[in-house]
Parts: C-alpha cells; structure tokens; sequence
C-alpha cells in the first residue's frame, strides 16, 4: 500500500477504519478522540512507523510546536544552565527548541532584518539579550507572543531575580563582617546582561549608602569579561589605592574565578587580608570554595518554559504575567571578617 513512498495520514486512517481528519486529531494530542479511537490510530500509526510532521499539524492548528529563543551567546554558563532546565520542560510539553545565537554585530543586523522566528516558532524567548529600542520595536512587530528571561520588561511576560535586592543583600554580607571599604568589578562587555549588571550595581550602592559607608568611584572597577590582562590592572589599581579595599563584590562566578587567581598571584591572602563575593553560584563554585549570591539559573529555564506554554495557549491572560525567583547568600571560604590593622 505504501511501497517506498512511505506511509502517508490517509493509509493510517485507512487501517484504523476512521477519517484522516480524526487521524490528525489523535495525533496531535487533541481531547475530542475517543480512548478506544485513539488506541487504534496510534497502534496503525506504530505497525506503519508514521509520525504527524510538524508543518502538517500546522496548518490545521496555526501552531509549529516549536519555542525559539534569543541568547547573546553560548559561553556563558548562566545561559547553559538557562538552557539545561528549559529544553527537558519543553521536550515533555511536546515542543521543539530552536535557539539562535546571535552574537556579531553581522549576526544580529542579519536576525532582525530577517526575523526567522516568525515564521519557525510559537513563542519567542528573549534570554539576557540587551534589545535596542529599535530591535524591541522589530520583535513587536513578530505578532507572536514574548518571553523575556533573566530580565523584566514591562507589559510582557518575564521571569527574573531581583538583581538590585541580590546585590543589596550580598553587600551587606560584606558591611556585617566589618567591611567598609568595598569594591565592584564589572564586566565592561555585558554581552546581553545590561539590566542585570545596572541592577546589581546599583543594589551595591544603596547597600553602602544604607550603613553609611563611604562612596568611592575608585572601588567601581570595569574589566573585559573574557581577557585576563583587563583583570590583573584593575586589581593592580586597586591594590595600589592609598585606602585599598579589603573585600571585592565581583558581578559574576566567573569574574570571581579569575579574581582569586590574581589574588593568589599576587600573594594577597582571601580572605585573612582580601574577601571575595561572586553572583551566580556556577557550577565550579563550591570546588572553588566560592561566596556567592545564588541565582537559581535552571529554574529560570524552567519556569520559561511554562510561562512559553502558558502565553501560546492564553496569550491575554499572560501576557503580563511575572514570576521573580529568588537569590540566596551562600557563603563559603572566600568571605571573611575585616583584617585586623
């Protein structure tokens, strides 16, 4: 019946004694089949190894059952975990993952010029991606629903952690063990993370100006995410203030890591004579034995992909919708009291 063409959504209603229609029904998931029907579809669908391919259910559904989403890069191990938790959710929803990775200058005029996901995808997310007004405009435009992940945006769904309130705590961490001269070091390429790293500094600030702690731009410190030499002169500066800092609150794990190492190099003690706080609890935290504030980075995934399947089905009734996850402090070896002088 099917030689080698391969079995097509007639031959299994065919063999199942029921319409094509109610074929496509069954195999789409829909409630409107009965369990004895269904039971015969999917046992001819299984004796003829047919599957329902995603651009027929489409044009009976108006939906792909594809989720894409927007990320600034694949070397951040915020995003692989973002990532990690989303694709498992999105899988048992019966939904494929698309991911673009848009990362050049060429890259992302190319994207938004085209805007592939239109026509590929259900729902958009947007994963820690800086979106100039321009580019906002252009999403909404989509006609499709919006995600944002790991930031806030107004009158859309997002889910995210209160990085001001994160920052704010991990200070104060700080200012309890008698630290009074702090320091920030920023990642001067955000590469997508702008809300979150203005946030965490400016939680960093109300946090000193909350106990009273004296404000010194010479602690804020901006270094190059990925490049080691932009880390070691920050430090360098640091070090060589007339008031040095005895503790530094580093805006990423990763900043951290490499921090610790420029510390150890430079034959600076953490913590007896320099504390160190990270912000994300990344995987190698505790091997370093890392303070850090942790942001629940899977979770976000997860919650995602809920919030993608929630505004797909009702978009009116999520389109608004925001869910805030929470940081803890977890501190470990690297944070200690203030030196005595």
């Amino acid at each position: 019946m099917t030689g080698e063409r391969g079995a097509t959504l007639a031959d299994v209603a065919q063999r199942a004694g029921v319409s094509p229609s109610t074929v496509s029904r069954t195999l789409r998931g829909l409630s409107t089949v009965s369990p004895q029907t269904r039971e015969r579809v999917e046992q001819a669908a299984r004796e003829l190894s047919f599957a329902i391919s995603r651009s027929a259910s489409s044009l009976v559904t108006g939906r792909t059952g594809r989720i894409a989403v927007l990320v600034p890069n694949m070397e951040s191990w915020f995003l692989g975990a973002v990532l990690a938790g989303l694709a498992p959710e999105l899988n048992a929803a019966g939904l494929d993952l698309l991911v673009y990775s848009v990362t050049t200058a060429e890259q992302r005029a190319q994207f938004f010029d085209r805007l592939p996901a239109r026509r590929n995808a259900d729902a958009l997310l947007v994963v820690s991606f800086a979106l100039s007004p321009e580019e906002r405009e252009r999403l909404d435009g989509l006609g499709m629903p919006l995600v944002f992940v790991s930031q806030h945006e107004k009158g859309r769904a997002s889910v995210y952690v209160d990085d001001a309130e994160a920052a704010l705590r991990g200070t104060r961490h700080l200012l309890n063990l008698g630290h009074r001269r702090i320091a920030y070091i920023e990642p001067a390429d955000d590469s997508g993370f702008a809300w979150s790293s203005r946030a965490r500094l400016e939680g960093y600030r109300a946090a000193l100006a909350e106990a009273g702690a004296e404000h010194d731009e010479d602690l804020v410190r901006q270094v190059a995410q990925w490049q080691g030499p932009s880390l070691d002169a920050a430090v360098g500066r640091l070090l060589s203030l007339t008031e040095p800092p005895t503790a530094i609150f580093a805006e990423t794990d990763d900043i951290a890591f490499r921090l610790l190492t420029v510390l150890r190099g430079a034959n600076v003690p953490v913590p007896q004579r320099m504390s160190v706080l990270g912000f994300d609890d990344h995987a190698m935290a505790a091997a370093w034995d890392l303070s850090t504030m942790a942001q629940p980075a899977r979770q976000l995934g997860v919650t995602a992909a809920e919030l993608a399947r929630s505004v797909v089905q009702e978009p009116e009734a999520n389109l608004e919708r925001h869910v805030v996850l929470p940081v803890e402090l977890v501190p470990r070896g690297s944070t200690g009291p203030v030196p005595r002088q």
